[in-house]
């Protein structure tokens, strides 16, 4: 149950202060009924409100998700050419959500998804630099030297040269080797372009984490809410230009590993929205 007055201000009608005003001239009706009474609690989902005669329509509730994009999965509301997309795995959520930003075709991990706009076009804006970490299969192994040169940036591709950034050993086998790469860019297809050139095909990638936020033990296909504190903390980040806040990394912490290739998705809806 909410304050009538928070319901109206809430769908735009008008602000909190006007919004009592209305109420009190006698031009808001719940289920037929004029309310005059500062302080009416109302069901939002339950009760029809009206101003002026006319039925208002409560905002929509601010919904955030944290989701683990199987490979071969669009980042895209919808795709024209019919191939799977990360909205195919949260029909549950009854919000109009969208992803925010990108990860390709090919590429696996961590990706937020919400209805609040402000949010998501701040977190994307590149004066917030947010730093998404990637763990990267390649073939080989990267020479000390080149290491160097892609932490120093400055390295050409058809976007632009790349800006400094993190990169460190993880583990290798006798064909290919694990690295990790912490960036706060957004060009396209970036590491993908920086191993290439490198002469080091990305066999490959995995975002594991974004800013604070960490994939976890989610399986590909897997989401849950994000916190109330998650958000808040995204919002302090949106606010504060450069504040990467990227996840403390422990010498423990695994590297990327092998799932299986199908992995049962068993959405958890109990954090709140």
């Amino acid at each position: 149950m909410e304050r009538l007055q928070k319901i109206i201000a809430r769908a735009g009608i008008a602000s909190r202060r006007h919004a009592e005003a209305l109420i009190e001239s006698g031009v808001v009706s719940v289920n037929g009924a004029v309310v005059t009474t500062l302080g009416t609690k109302v069901d939002p989902d339950r009760d029809r409100v009206f101003v002026n005669g006319q039925p208002i329509r409560p905002a929509e509730r601010k919904t955030y998700l944290l989701l683990n994009k199987p490979l071969h999965y669009i980042t895209s509301r919808k795709d024209p050419q019919g191939r799977p997309t990360v909205m195919d795995l949260v029909k549950e959520i009854p919000e109009s959500i969208y992803p925010v930003g990108r990860l390709d075709f090919d590429s696996e991990g961590l990706i937020l998804l919400t209805n609040d706009g402000d949010l998501a076009a701040a977190l994307m804006h590149p004066s917030r630099e947010v730093e998404k970490t990637y763990h990267v299969k390649i073939s080989e192994r990267l020479t000390e030297a080149q290491m160097a040169k892609i932490a120093g940036g400055g390295i050409a591709l058809p976007s632009g040269k790349t800006a400094p950034c993190q990169i460190r050993f993880l583990r290798a086998t006798s064909q290919y080797s694990w690295v990790e790469l912490v960036l706060h860019e957004g060009k396209n297809r970036e590491v993908r372009r920086i191993m290439q050139k490198m002469g080091h095909p990305v066999n490959k990638l995995k975002r594991v984490a974004y800013a604070f936020l960490k994939v976890g033990d989610l399986a590909p296909g897997e989401w849950r809410m994000l916190t109330p504190v998650e958000v808040d903390r995204l919002r302090k980040l949106s606010r504060n230009p450069k504040a990467r806040q990227a996840p403390t990394q422990r010498k423990s912490d695994p590297p990327i590993s092998e799932p299986p290739a199908a992995l049962p998705r068993r959405p958890n809806r109990k954090t709140s929205r």
